[in-house]
């Protein structure tokens, strides 16, 4: 899966992030970072790095869902490349029971509107085909049809992207009395 947003520039791995849960307990309230700096995601011996992160004090700890962290490249107007940390992230579960993934975006670039509303055409014609193509590729690769998540206050999925917003006056909804920072 990596393999894949890494070849649209919309993911380069840098570190991966996860939380420890023991079955009967629920989650334990550590939390484990591992950056790759020197590794790659294909090293054989990486499972065995993470699992080598347990807890002490907790024998039976799990992993819970994978954070795999790191930045991806978005486009402007005027085609310049720009390197976004957190672009897109990718979760996966270790679980053999149940194994999934999520993949989420945090910038408005996939979209026809900035968060302000106003639209961006050549933005979003830069950026959205390349994270529709890697979502194509990914279903292919995983042999399964994506549900798109819980609509949220930006956006919500529809397809291979975006739902197209509302645009009142020749603007999109204005978004940004939730932006924080």
């Amino acid at each position: 899966m990596s393999a894949i947003l890494q070849k649209h520039a919309l993911l380069e791995p840098d570190a991966l992030e996860w939380n420890w849960f023991q079955i009967g307990k629920g989650g334990l309230g550590i939390h484990s970072r591992l950056n790759l700096a020197g590794c790659s995601l294909e090293d054989q011996a990486l499972p065995d790095g993470l699992r080598s992160c347990r807890p002490n004090g907790h024998p039976q700890a799990e992993m819970g869902g994978i954070l795999v962290l790191g930045s991806g490249t978005w486009f402007d107007a005027s085609g310049t490349r720009h390197s976004e940390y957190r672009l897109v992230e990718l979760m996966v579960s270790p679980d053999e029971i149940g194994p999934w993934a999520e993949l989420s975006v945090y910038h408005d670039v996939w979209g026809q509107c900035d968060f302000r509303g106003k639209p961006h055409p050549a933005i979003h014609a830069a950026n959205a085909p390349r994270l529709s193509s890697a979502l194509q590729e990914l279903v292919q690769l995983l042999g399964v049809k994506a549900e798109p998540g819980d609509p949220t206050y930006y956006g919500r999925a529809e397809g291979y992207g975006l739902e197209a917003p509302d645009i009142i006056d020749g603007w999109g909804p204005d978004l940004t009395d939730a932006v924080l920072g």
